[in-house]
């Protein structure tokens, strides 16, 4: 085989190399927009939910406000209160009580996660992040945090008030 095949061998399988690259390239952009998809569908779902728990619960205490969060932390609702109580005592003491839960933005690494965290006259009662791999994502156990996360919170608060 003289240089001139060679030569051509080497082009063909450069170009051969180059448009398997190319297509694996594609297939990785389609794949990224299926799952960035994928997220925006779960975050949708999981927010009403967070929204409609959020809600029960500031109906059961009057005086907390609901609230939706949208941003660049996430998407997700909060409700939160003020209470001031005043005592021949000990005088005047404020008390701040919140509960917020978002979905964060899609991410590099491709997961679903939950953030809530949970404030109770001003103690902080837990902070929780769950998070799972968005293509293994189990919407069941986000439901279960998020109804588990309002029921603490409205335990906790009932204990406290």
């Amino acid at each position: 085989m003289d240089f001139q095949q060679r030569l051509q061998k080497a082009i063909e399988r450069g170009s051969r190399a180059g448009d398997e690259q190319a297509r694996a390239e594609r297939d990785r952009e389609l794949n990224e927009k299926e799952l960035q998809r994928l997220h925006a569908q779960y975050r949708l779902e999981l927010g009403e939910r967070i929204e409609r728990c959020l809600a029960q619960v500031a109906d059961q205490f009057p005086g907390f406000q609901l609230e939706s969060i949208v941003g660049e932390r996430g998407w997700g609702a909060a409700i939160a209160r003020d209470d001031l109580r005043i005592d021949r005592i000990a005088g005047r003491t404020n008390g701040f009580s919140r509960l917020e839960m978002f979905i964060r933005p899609y991410s590099s690494y491709r997961l679903l996660e939950l953030a809530a965290k949970g404030t109770v006259q001003n103690r902080e009662v837990f902070n929780r992040t769950q998070y799972q791999r968005l293509a293994e994502a189990d919407l069941t156990s986000f439901t279960e945090m998020i109804d588990h996360g309002a029921l603490e919170f409205a335990e906790m608060y009932a204990a406290k008030k």
